[in-house]
Formats: C-alpha cells, structure tokens, sequence
C-alpha cells in the first residue's frame, strides 16, 4: 500500500550532524528520500493490517493483507467484512485494476481515478496501491529540522516534475534522522493548497525492521474524519516471484 499507503539497521547511523543540516547539498537531500522510502516497503514486503474508517456519524472497519516488489508492483487483498471480502487491488508499474468478486469484473483504474478514494476511505487509490514514486517524480529540497512524536526530523518538500504521472503537485516530507520513517506527510494540490495529512505513531520493530505501526489520514478540511491504518503482522525482503502480481493471481487470491 501507497497511501497507504512507504530499513535495514545499519542504515539508523546515516545521520548528518544537525549543525551541518543548513549545507545539505540536492544529492543528500535526495538520498534521505530514498532511504525513507526504502525504509517504507523494503525489496519486498507482506503485510496484515485493519483499517478503520472514522467519520462524525459512523465507523466501519476492513481487514486486509499486502503485498509489494520493489517500487513497480502491489497486490491488496480486502479479508473482511464479509461485503468486502475478496475486492484486490493490483498495480504493476503504472497501471492500475480492482477485482470486484461480487459482480465478477476486473475494472481498469484510469490515471485519472488515482486521486479517487480507495474503498471510501481517505486513502487514494494512489496513496494505497500506486505509490506513484516519491524519488523518481518529484524534485527535492531541505526545509528545515522540525520534532514529532519526541523524533528529531528533516522537514523536505518534493515538488513534481513537470509531466510526472502523480497526483499532488507537492508533497512535504517529515523524515526521523534514527530511523528514515516517514513521521507526517502533508499533501498539496495543484493549486498549492494542503488537502490531506498523514501521520504515523506506534514505532515497533517488526519483520526484523522498525515500522510506524499506525497511520492516520486526514482530509484537513473535514474535522472528524479520518482513515486509520493499524499493522498487525510485517515481514520484508524475501523471495517473491513477479507473476505473482498478475490479474489471475488477483482473482484468485483466497482468505
């Protein structure tokens, strides 16, 4: 998952001294960004989690389980509740299906669907599955040192390239020095106006790497409403094939 929904441990001594922070030159600036979204998915990643989707007159809850490849392939399969069980969602490169069991249809997710709620949460389609590249289509540069959560972090934006296939314009990165974990996320149109916020808490090591074990999404001009994320069981950088992230693996995809 984008976004829905983004380290190995030698990594946590990669830290620039904060009084040499003001001289951080593109290329760093650009490879704290590649080791935070490393640090998000790994090689490969299989994950358990719940999402609950919080609004002020109701709630309801999902269950699903991830996959991912690298940067260019994602499965989600939804295991509960039982209205939703079976619906996947794949991404191979920059391409785009969900799986629909109930009316038994493969629907194709247009570039122009990526900015669209993924299950009527407020995850995106692109944020979840399509995880659009945060290192390769977007231009980086150092803002400042910020705290969150009691975490010392560089405060980055990425702005896209012109062109680039994403959905926000710009994205301000907030990056823990100890552990490259993406600790608050601020997404913004193209007008330059903030739509969403991201959040992470509840650091815990699983899968033998550190995870921010809860997500929560927030539409910032909706007060009361937002979509948490919870991981329940994590496993990174192992063994998966490539034909796994195929339509008829999607189809087929069982509890």
């Amino acid at each position: 998952m984008r976004a829905l929904v983004s380290l190995p441990l030698i990594l946590s001594a990669f830290v620039f001294p904060p009084s040499y922070a003001q001289a951080l030159s593109p290329q760093q600036v650009t490879e704290i960004v590649a080791q935070s979204d490393k640090a998000m998915r790994g090689d490969s990643s299989y994950s358990e989690a719940t999402m609950e989707i919080i609004r002020p007159e109701w709630t309801r809850s999902m269950s699903m389980k991830s996959w991912t490849k690298g940067t260019q392939l994602s499965m989600v399969f939804v295991t509960a509740p039982a209205k939703d069980k079976g619906t996947a969602s794949l991404k191979r490169e920059r391409e785009m299906w969900n799986w629909v069991p109930s009316i038994e249809r493969v629907i194709k997710i247009a570039p122009s669907m990526l900015s669209q709620s993924w299950m009527g949460s407020d995850f995106t389609n692109d944020d979840l599955i399509n995880q659009s590249s945060i290192v390769v289509d977007y231009q980086h540069s150092y803002v400042r040192e910020a705290s969150f959560d009691n975490d010392e972090v560089w405060v980055i934006d990425a702005v896209a390239k012109p062109d680039a296939p994403v959905v926000w314009s710009k994205v301000t990165l907030w990056i823990s020095k100890q552990t490259y974990l993406q600790r608050q996320v601020e997404f913004y149109d193209e007008f330059e106006e903030q739509v969403n916020l991201l959040q992470t808490f509840d650091i815990k090591q699983m899968g033998g790497r550190m995870l921010a074990t809860k997500m929560e999404m927030m539409p910032v001009d909706k007060p009361g409403q937002k979509t948490v994320l919870t991981t329940h069981q994590a496993q990174f950088d192992f063994k998966i094939d490539d034909d796994f992230f195929s339509l008829s693996q999607m189809k087929s995809l069982r509890e």
